[in-house]
């Protein structure tokens, strides 16, 4: 009887290290978010509006939603940039002390370029947003020409995640 007693035990430390490898050893970084954010500023004598809405969930450094719609509307024209989960997005994860960063990239910027029908205007085929939690703060950074038509990239921002305040970078 001792020695299948002593198997138990084996058995069940063996089962319980297993399960501590497997875990992850610490919590992955999370992000669940939805924006609406809106400005109109002069610049340079003439009226602009910025409108951006988006919605941010990942876990780690997996993209369960992503969606972004930057526009810039001026008295005779605008532009917009968008992205979404088609564009097949990657997500790697960063630390940094306190803060909770994230750096999204398209796995093929040229093939998402063209399946939007942005042939013309070429501003570049990178793709680079940057997310950084600052406590309650996101702020958003963005280096993507790829996906902006015409326009040379998306709106850079601050988005409050507790009362959804929005604030954009000053040019």
């Amino acid at each position: 009887m001792p020695s299948v007693s002593r198997n138990r035990v084996s058995l069940l430390a063996l089962l319980t290290l297993s399960a501590a490898l497997l875990a992850p050893a610490s919590q992955a970084q999370q992000l669940q978010t939805k924006f609406g954010c809106n400005m109109t500023r002069n610049e340079d004598g003439e009226k602009v509006i910025y409108g951006d809405t988006g919605e941010f969930k990942l876990d780690g450094d997996r993209i369960e939603a992503l969606r972004w719609e930057s526009a810039l509307y001026r008295p005779t024209h605008g532009f917009e940039c968008s992205i979404d989960t088609s564009d097949d997005p990657q997500a790697e994860v960063e630390q940094d002390g306190k803060k909770d960063n994230w750096r999204i990239t398209l796995k093929d910027p040229a093939a998402a370029r063209q399946q939007r029908g942005y042939d013309f205007f070429n501003h570049g085929m990178n793709c680079s947003i940057r997310l950084q939690r600052d406590g309650d703060k996101l702020h958003v950074i963005p280096s993507c020409p790829a996906l902006c038509g015409s326009r040379g990239n998306f709106t850079e921002l601050s988005v409050d995640l507790k009362t959804g305040d929005c604030s954009y970078q000053d040019k």
